[in-house]
């Protein structure tokens, strides 16, 4: 048994090693690399896993993680404001497309329940393809990213409902107890539901506090994958979709500090199990159809593809997007989706739809979702450039970039005075700070914190380090100052560093690692206070100004000489020895330090 799972596992591997760098490196995505080399593996060509039902049942929870993720991204707030997107577009797109797909379906000779199940179907889209299309150029945030993504949530939403009233449509009794039994199903469902979203708001954060505190990476990692799963399977025992219950979990943790954290953590399964997602679509294709059949297979995804793109255009002018978004959205969401499946099989098992129809329908998707990398990268070539030419912005209409302008790593005494000042002139900025009870404790004051090791590559990454502009290492651990500092230097070395020293030694480790923005922590506030000292015995406050005023170039330029000789211990006190000497002799011969000094004892203290 372990024989056969590691023989599976390097095959999924070796076949997205070989083909997916290729397919990417001719510029049409990572996507179809892994729908190619799913036919190649699956039943259909070479046959080297033959299970691809049971590899796409369980690849479905890369599903659950993407949703997650992109839960992650929207906060309560900002999913408030989508509403109208969500239900407003989502709604009438949904309503339009199964209209005319149904129609196209009578047209055919379909019976009016089987044309009507048919539409809804493959109206549907896939969302995984679609989130990973825009994440690889970018365009999430974009005008129409926000809209395939409103259209997509409303989708996952509508299917569920749709699915469950199958039965129904077969002239079934929804379960063996009748009504009753219906109406307990649906309020277990909206039980589930509610006990998620009340339960998520009290007890999630306390979670993940508790596993902040150990300190440990596997730990936290391995909260965050229970929090994922578990909500999926509660929603899923309810009867209701696993994503919806995933997308759930991760709305509630949107405003939390440990955000950053957990999208790092989850990242890495999320990206794997996609791919398995993609590859198992392409093994469960019936590559067969196609070599008996071409002309009707590849005539039913071209008609799919270009009812959609035309469903799509029409339902995005009629709510007011302009003709780019709208094009946009047609060449984004022509395809079928994974929810196609689902719904086309439960449909013909319950003799709504002939099994035949069904098994070439779900060819026909299967091309349509490999088809639409290849549609949206013609589109982003060949039409985008003509609106590009026809509309010029003007410099100050541009829109604002997204994500914060600086990252403050650490936010104890030091940050903390750093973030007042540029919250008060509203420049945006992230915080990564490590100590969970100091995090819960700063946010209590309204501060935007997140909990996280500033050191590690995929949290910075996660909190926009390739769009910000600084990073203020406020660290106080020199030994984690520094792993910051040599990281964010090979991986992002657009951004400017301003450092927190310690001490001299920290400091010239700083310097040494290429850092010339330093701040010595203790030296402003210590020279302050000697200036105050040296007015206290009664010099001028000028004259003590001026003291200190002389005594910071020279202790830089000591400290410069001291790093020419870091490493060697006898040097480093000769340096020492020597600037000291040298001060002695600047202020002796400094005029209006030396008349204003009170009278000193022989010898150095």
């Amino acid at each position: 048994m372990a024989i056969d799972l590691l023989y599976n596992v390097l095959i999924f591997l070796g076949a997205a090693v070989l083909i997916v760098p290729l397919i990417k490196r001719l510029g049409l995505g990572e996507v179809l690399g892994y729908l190619l080399a799913g036919v190649m593996i699956g039943p259909s060509v070479l046959g080297l896993v033959p299970d691809a039902d049971a590899v796409l049942q369980f690849s479905q929870v890369g599903i659950v993680f993407l949703l997650f993720v992109i839960g992650l991204e929207l906060k309560p707030s900002r999913l408030r404001l989508m509403r109208k997107a969500v239900f407003g577009f989502g709604s009438l797109q949904v309503a339009v497309t199964t209209a005319l797909l149904t129609g196209l379906g009578l047209a055919a000779g379909l019976s009016p329940t089987a044309a009507l199940v048919v539409g809804f179907s493959l109206g549907l889209c896939s969302t995984p393809l679609v989130l990973q299309l825009l994440g690889e150029r970018g365009e999430l945030g974009s005008r129409h990213g926000r809209y395939a993504f409103a259209l997509l949530l409303f989708q996952d939403l509508a299917a569920i409902p749709v699915l469950a009233a199958l039965p129904l449509l077969a002239g079934e009794t929804p379960l063996a107890g009748g009504w009753p039994a219906l109406a307990g199903e649906v309020l277990v469902a909206v039980a589930a539901f509610a006990g998620l979203i009340v339960g998520g708001r009290y007890l999630l954060r306390p979670l993940f506090r508790y596993a902040a505190a150990t300190r440990s990476r596997e730990v936290f990692a391995g909260t965050a994958l229970l929090v994922v799963i578990g909500a999926a399977l509660v929603m899923e025992l309810a009867g209701l979709s696993m994503a919806l219950g995933a997308f759930i979990a991760g709305v509630l943790l949107a405003d939390s500090e440990y955000r950053h954290s957990i999208e790092a953590d989850i990242e890495p399964f999320r990206g794997l199990l996609l791919g398995l997602f993609f590859m198992a679509v392409g093994m469960t294709a019936q590559i067969g159809l196609l070599g008996e059949r071409p002309g009707l297979v590849l005539g039913l995804a071209a008609a799919l593809l270009a009812a959609k793109w035309l469903s799509l255009v029409i339902t995005a002018k009629a709510y007011g997007t302009g003709w780019r978004a709208s094009l946009n959205l047609g060449a984004l969401l022509s395809q079928g989706g994974e929810f196609g499946f689902v719904l086309l099989t439960a449909a013909g098992a319950a003799a709504l739809v002939d099994p035949a129809l069904v098994g070439l329908l779900v060819l026909v998707v299967s091309l349509s979702m490999a088809a639409t990398p290849v549609l949206f990268q013609a589109h982003a070539s060949l039409v985008r450039p003509l609106f590009k030419a026809r509309r010029r912005r003007r410099d100050f209409d541009r829109p604002p970039q997204h994500g914060p302008q600086i990252i403050i790593a650490g936010f104890g005494r030091f940050g903390q005075i750093m973030g007042r000042a540029l919250q008060g002139l509203k420049i945006p900025y992230t915080v990564l700070d490590i100590n969970a009870d100091h995090v819960e404790f700063v946010r209590r004051y309204g501060n935007e914190v997140y909990f996280g090791d500033a050191s590690r590559l995929d949290l910075l990454e996660a909190a926009g380090a390739d769009r910000a502009r600084v990073l203020v290492v406020a660290v106080g651990d020199i030994e984690a100052s520094m792993r910051i500092v040599h990281r964010v230097r090979r991986r992002f070395p657009h951004l400017r560093l301003y450092a927190r020293a310690r001490d001299r030694y920290h400091a010239q480790l700083l310097m040494r690692a290429g850092v010339t923005d330093i701040i010595r922590e203790l030296l402003p506030a210590s020279l302050e206070l000697t200036r105050e000292v040296l007015v206290g015995l009664g010099i001028p406050r000028d004259q003590a100004q001026h003291t200190i005023d002389t005594f910071r170039p020279h202790d830089e330029q000591a400290l410069r000489r001291q790093l020419e000789a870091f490493g060697n211990e006898q040097r480093q006190m000769q340096t020492i020895q020597a600037a000291a000497r040298e001060l002695e002799e600047l202020y002796e011969a400094d005029e209006d330090i030396a008349t204003t000094a009170p009278d000193r004892p022989s010898g150095r203290s």
